[in-house]
């Protein structure tokens, strides 16, 4: 039986993150689900912490600002652009926006695909990440599969 992953992302993947999740599993092929949340606009708060403990002042500036970043991809094209660069790694892989609560998505996911693992990619969230209430460390205490968090754009491993 072909394993499966769902792939829960808050970023959009680019070649690099597809190749790094896909390395993760070379020998197994397993086939990949991709859930993209229809609201990845988090607190206008957290978001300034965030951009402030990566030392990203320009970003925190523009967030107090303009909260809603028009330069930002929508979920459906953040969704496409991410299952192209999956689909480059000859991989299989499918997807969908989710409306819910990004982990109640991910529960739900992981019942219908009967997954074997989950990934959760985001950039760092200093709040979340540090008081575990991130999207991996909610999954963690929910589902009964392993939750890897990883960081777009980066090798870096979350908590």
């Amino acid at each position: 039986m072909t394993p499966s992953i769902v792939v829960l992302t808050e970023q959009l993947l680019d070649l690099d993150d597809a190749g790094r999740i896909v390395e993760l599993h070379t020998d197994d092929s397993p086939a990949y689900h991709l859930l993209v949340p229809a609201d990845t606009q988090g607190s206008l708060l957290a978001e300034v912490v965030d951009d402030l403990s990566m030392l990203e002042w320009r970003h925190a500036f523009d967030a107090l600002r303009h909260h809603k970043d028009p330069k930002r991809p929508s979920p459906e094209q953040t969704l496409k652009s991410s299952l192209m660069a999956m689909r480059t790694t000859n991989v299989t892989v499918d997807g969908e926006v989710a409306t819910e609560d990004p982990v109640t998505a991910l529960e739900a996911a992981v019942q219908k695909y009967a997954a074997d693992e989950v990934i959760v990619v985001t950039r760092p969230h200093a709040v979340e990440d540090t008081f575990h209430t991130d999207w991996a460390s909610r999954a963690r205490e929910h589902l009964g599969v392993p939750v890897l968090h990883i960081y777009a754009g980066s090798g870096w491993v979350g908590d």
